[in-house]
């Protein structure tokens, strides 16, 4: 785990300076996500992030041009998280049929926090992820900040279950567009269970919750992929 968490690196375009490499980039990163858990991106402020890690807005600004570019690094970060839960996850499971049921179960759980890096609370984040990770990305600059590989995670996050799709299915011929909407159908029914419930048929809270939705995945992935072409490596 410790080695592969060394690994894990950040689009460097995405920030001035690397927060990783200091303390005072810790807290930055660290109250980040706690502020935006707290009262939500709008709301957040380079100033109310200064007060809360006791510096100033300017120490910030030596790390980050401004709050967007400071979310989309968390987002990356999230992003990165998972793709390194999934190789963990998968590393010995050599049916596609059981990669990706982990998968889907990964897709949704918060549960399994990483305790090697106490500056970032990944359940806060994930719920930042769910309630408005698509700001990231939906808006105007989107193509500028595609440009600068603002995405690069998010889409080998993408490719990754992309592959195991096709390696269930080659003949499916929408992997890449399965493996999106598998994340992000998560993320939309976690969101309107909890505040929308109109709009989903799930309900409740929790883990009771998440299991909902992980089964709504695999039921989605069950249906979409033609069984009768499926193929597995079979198993020893």
């Amino acid at each position: 785990m410790t080695q592969l968490l060394v690994n894990l690196k950040i689009n460097p375009n995405l920030h001035i300076k690397n927060p990783q490499e200091t303390e005072l980039g810790k807290k930055i990163i660290e109250y980040s996500v706690i502020l935006i858990d707290e009262i939500g991106f709008e709301q957040f402020t380079f100033k109310k992030l200064a007060e809360a890690i006791s510096s100033t807005e300017a120490s910030i600004y030596r790390y980050f041009e401004n709050k967007h570019q400071l979310f989309v690094y968390l987002l990356n970060w999230y992003w990165e998280w998972m793709i390194i839960r999934i190789d963990l996850n998968t590393l010995n499971v050599r049916s596609a049929k059981d990669r990706l049921r982990i998968v889907m179960g990964i897709i949704v759980d918060t549960a399994n926090r990483n305790t090697a890096i106490e500056f970032v609370d990944e359940e806060a984040l994930h719920r930042i992820v769910v309630t408005e990770g698509t700001k990231g990305y939906h808006h105007k600059w989107v193509d500028e900040d595609n440009k600068e590989g603002f995405f690069l995670s998010y889409k080998r996050l993408t490719k990754q279950i992309a592959d195991i799709i096709h390696e269930l299915n080659p003949k499916f011929p929408y992997p890449k567009a399965l493996a999106s909407m598998l994340i992000e159908t998560a993320n939309n029914n976690l969101y309107f269970a909890r505040h929308l419930p109109r709009l989903t048929d799930l309900s409740g809270e929790g883990a009771d919750l998440s299991d909902k939705v992980t089964k709504m995945l695999e039921f989605f992935a069950h249906h979409l992929i033609p069984q009768e072409e499926m193929v597995n490596v079979p198993q020893e």
